[in-house]
């Protein structure tokens, strides 16, 4: 552990600086979630910053992933989840019945766990979402859609030349950015990350994680991980769940090198976990 605090979090520092201005893009209070009969998150308050990268860590089964999918309603599809709290997206109510959880998951994407390109070429996969949701008037502006956000995803370079070749003819980092490109093709504003590179080798890995550090100039990042030296290396900000609870969170150096919680110190230093 001392190699993330000594190397990881020294290359942080120099470049992140945080500021009592920063903007809550998400306020999140007295967030409640029950599959069944049982509590899977408890009381969670938790704000998340405009433009900053929001890293989610926790032992398997401690929330992270039931709170990140509550960002965008995903959870509504569980016949047996019931969420209770307040999430608030630049004010607006999430779970009001003025909103349309379409409309949200545009607003808030969703890049999951294994790459899960459809099995359509690599244009259409980049342009199902704006034409569907008329981001496009003509073909020229569907392309230049689809050119600016495989750009983004730092994948145009790699693929220009076959765009009409399946996109599950890539390999798996190339896939999962091409998933981050569908993604920031309906102009989201908020990208949800749920451990992205988990099935990606080092390479890969690293990859997307410049990626994501290039990404947060115009979006909100949030990530689940349970890599503690990914965690380190991306975000601006941490949570730490444990047992459905939200222990602590707050500058990710700080949370790193000087928790308050000693049960935040155990799990940073493996005690558990």
């Amino acid at each position: 552990m001392a190699m993330i605090q000594e190397q990881t979090l020294a290359v942080r520092s120099e470049r992140v600086t945080m500021s009592s201005n920063d903007l809550a893009k998400f306020k999140t209070d007295k967030v409640c979630v029950f599959y069944g009969v049982k509590q899977a998150l408890k009381d969670v308050r938790l704000d998340i910053f405009q433009n900053q990268v929001t890293a989610l860590i926790g032992p398997s089964g401690c929330g992270k992933s039931t709170y990140l999918r509550c960002l965008n309603r995903m959870n509504d599809t569980i016949t047996d989840c019931r969420v209770e709290g307040s999430f608030l997206l630049d004010g607006d109510d999430i779970y009001s019945k003025d909103m349309d959880p379409v409309h949200l998951r545009a607003r808030v994407g969703m890049v999951f766990q294994k790459p899960n390109p459809f099995p359509k070429s690599i244009f259409e996969n980049v342009s199902y979402g704006p034409r569907i949701h008329g981001l496009a008037r003509d073909k020229h502006e569907l392309e230049t859609i689809v050119q600016t956000s495989l750009e983004k995803a730092g994948l145009w370079k790699e693929v220009n030349d076959r765009l009409h070749q399946p996109g599950t003819g890539l390999s798996g980092g190339q896939q999962q950015r091409l998933c981050i490109a569908r993604a920031i093709a309906v102009q989201p504003e908020v990208i949800l990350m749920d451990e992205p590179c988990s099935a990606l080798d080092p390479i890969a890995t690293a990859r997307i994680e410049e990626l994501i550090d290039e990404l947060r100039q115009n979006y909100t990042i949030v990530i689940v991980t349970h890599s503690m030296q990914q965690a380190a290396r991306v975000s601006q900000r941490t949570g730490f769940f444990h047992l459905g609870n939200l222990v602590e969170t707050g500058a990710t150096e700080q949370i790193f090198t000087n928790p308050v919680d000693q049960r935040t110190q155990d799990y940073i230093t493996g005690r558990f976990g």
